[in-house]
């Protein structure tokens, strides 16, 4: 059902629309102002997976901003009590903020007025957000690859930064194919044996490092269905697996557009830890990514050895939350920014990081003892 609120902007008009009631038309113009804004094509920005995430979270919404009748403006956002609102897929999306046409540039505590937000909370706030970016309470690098140029072009990069890496990646594939059989990658597969094992195995790894099990929430799930199911090229799901003697060892489920690939969950068979079968899945990924038209393989914001390995260059995102005076804004300001900056603390000290981190793993090891 659409709504249509005056928001206090100068001149303009805001439609607040459930995802499903966005025309092909809304999607093509969304479209074109995110290519007017020459950021990288990131497929969590794309009409599609604020559809996909519509259909498991009933909070969410877009905000159309309108001039004359014609959109030049889009905020995809959900909302919760009290109208504590956060990013779209906030949790799981990796690329976050509004698409608006150049120039328009509102004020964002207007913004969340006129839809009725009291906050607006993000955590992987693309960078040249300059609508949000004001209201960070924090910066992180996000790596990427640089595969514009082809994978031979990379892989010379590669050898120069980290020789002894490549080498040593590719003398396990070499002893995996040897001791368990024919080594196979499929990119972008249909496989549902193999998806499944994925979230059986990021599962269990959730458990083992004391983190949060996301595949234990019915949403996420229900939205990797959904995206593995869809044929859209600005965004639409790639499972990539790595086989040995048959059966899948590693695996990646991602979304890609037509030139960004998006790293979301990587996970492998412990049984064969020893051949780093995740290492090996990942360089066959950028390869097959190259020959498939894809520029930018964006590792997501994080601390991984594997990515300070892999990846070319960091980009900058931004968490925090835009927060409007009143009950709403002081109830998220009471429950969400004293952990924030717990972790911000903790994060910027890479000592204390690793203490907290093997501490995870040790109430990880206690949780899976008791199951």
């Amino acid at each position: 059902m659409l709504t249509t609120l005056e928001a206090e902007l100068p001149g303009k008009r805001v439609l607040v629309l459930r995802p499903d009631d966005l025309s092909p038309d809304d999607h093509q113009v969304w479209r074109e102002l995110r290519t007017a804004s020459a950021a990288p094509r990131n497929p969590f920005l794309d009409p599609v997976f604020t559809r996909a995430v519509g259909r498991v979270r009933p909070g969410a919404r877009v905000a159309v901003l309108q001039e004359d009748g014609s959109p030049v403006g889009f905020f995809p956002y959900e909302t919760g009590p009290l109208g504590q609102g956060r990013a779209i897929g906030l949790g799981v999306s990796d690329s976050q903020g509004a698409v608006l046409a150049p120039g328009v540039r509102p004020d964002a505590r207007r913004l969340l007025r006129a839809c009725s937000l009291s906050s607006w909370e993000f955590d992987n706030l693309e960078s040249g957000q300059r609508l949000f970016v004001p209201h960070a309470a924090g910066e992180l690098p996000s790596p990427v690859v640089d595969v514009a140029g082809g994978f031979e072009r990379y892989t010379e990069g590669l050898r120069a930064r980290a020789p002894g890496f490549l080498r040593q990646t590719l003398a396990k594939e070499r002893r995996l194919a040897r001791q368990v059989g024919e080594v196979r990658f499929a990119y972008d597969t249909r496989d549902p044996d193999a998806l499944r094992a994925l979230m059986e195995w990021k599962s269990a790894q959730y458990r083992r490092t004391g983190r949060r099990d996301r595949f234990a929430q019915r949403w996420i799930t229900g939205l990797v269905g959904l995206l593995a199911r869809s044929e859209e090229p600005e965004c639409r799901g790639v499972l990539s697996v790595l086989y040995a003697a048959g059966r899948p060892v590693a695996a990646h489920f991602g979304l890609r557009s037509r030139t960004v690939l998006s790293w979301w969950f990587p996970a492998y068979d412990r049984a064969y830890g020893r051949y780093s079968p995740g290492l090996v899945l990942h360089l066959r990924m950028l390869e097959a990514a190259a020959a498939d038209g894809i520029a930018l393989v964006d590792l997501g914001s994080g601390a991984a050895r594997y990515k300070e390995s892999f990846k070319t260059r960091d980009l900058r995102v931004y968490e925090g939350a835009v927060v409007r005076p009143g009950p709403g804004g002081a109830l998220h300001l009471l429950r969400r920014e004293p952990p924030r900056a717990a972790r911000r603390f903790v994060r910027d000290r890479p000592r204390l990081a690793g203490a907290a981190a093997r501490t995870l793993a040790e109430l990880g090891r206690l949780r899976e003892r008791r199951r």
